[in-house]
């Protein structure tokens, strides 16, 4: 009988998934399960013997699990992931197509089909050394900004979706664009930019859809870059997902590997963290290949 370590953020999503049902559809695939919670101490220690983890919430429970993986010393057993989302935009699940039902992608991981998923690694920034989603400039960090003021539901994952576009789409008419330096495996793309994403995953936020075809196991990113004369553009997608369609609005991905990038503004983010120490400093980014492994249903 293999061993599961269930990692739960029991905050995440609508508060559907309760620590019973979930335990439950584990031990009833023939798992023998233990239960941790991330929002009590004692989580980070894995039993010698635990064959895999359950991640049982939204991509800032997967972070908060990686960033403990990714700084354990390469000795350590590697741990693949099985991952059950329960968060509000759940952009790494879709990414890796876990859009099942919980009970289905249990039953998955007796296939044992894994997939390698890529690690942004992050050079000169003092509050964090890696990305999983996406890092970027602009727009959407200036959004995170503004929705850390915002009254909303919090329990309520499509009504803090609608809310974050809606916001989205009044900054995108008024945000001035900035200059980026960007260089891309030492070629330059530099220029005035409404926002630059280096994405590793194909949405970030609240599942704006800007690279569709990244696969964070394929080994480079796409940059994302966004110049004023696309604004309207920009807008009409945003406007379009608010009325619950997909615009045909196509970003400009550049396939990237090692990247030089510095922003004139001070807008920064880094998966779901808003970086409040960037002060128009040059960031090295590079690639730490399969540096964690995702079962696929």
């Amino acid at each position: 009988m293999k061993k599961v370590n269930l990692l739960h953020n029991p905050e995440a999503g609508d508060g559907e998934h309760f620590t019973e049902s979930l335990v439950a559809a584990i031990t009833g695939e023939g798992f023998e399960c233990k239960y941790s919670s991330i929002k009590k101490e004692g989580w980070k220690t894995f039993d010698e013997d635990t064959d895999l983890l359950a991640i049982a919430g939204g991509d800032g429970t997967v972070r908060k699990v990686a960033k403990e993986l990714l700084h354990r010393p390469l000795i350590e057993k590697i741990y693949p992931i099985g991952l059950l989302p329960c968060g509000t935009a759940n952009n790494i699940a879709k990414t890796l197509k876990l859009e099942k039902q919980t009970a289905q992608l249990i039953s998955s991981w007796k296939k044992e089909n894994l997939k390698r998923y890529d690690v942004g690694r992050i050079s000169a920034l003092e509050e964090t050394d890696f990305f999983l989603e996406s890092l970027g400039f602009g727009i959407f960090p200036y959004l995170m900004k503004e929705m850390k003021s915002a009254t909303i539901d919090k329990d309520d994952p499509q009504q803090k979706i609608q809310a974050a576009l809606k916001r989205m789409h009044k900054i995108i008419l008024s945000y001035a664009p900035r200059y980026c330096r960007l260089e891309i495996d030492g070629v330059d793309h530099s220029g005035k930019f409404l926002m630059v994403e280096i994405m590793n995953t194909r949405s970030i936020g609240p599942n704006m859809t800007l690279s569709p075809d990244s696969d964070p196991g394929d080994g480079q990113f796409e940059a994302t870059v966004t110049p004023e004369k696309d604004k309207e553009q920009l807008a009409e997608y945003i406007r379009g997902k608010i009325n619950g369609e997909e615009s045909p609005y196509a970003f400009t991905c550049i396939p990237a590997k090692k990247i030089n990038i510095s922003w004139e503004g001070s807008h920064l983010h880094v998966d779901d963290e808003l970086i409040k120490t960037y002060k128009g400093k040059n960031i090295r980014i590079d690639l730490r290949e399969g540096a964690l492994n995702f079962f696929t249903a």
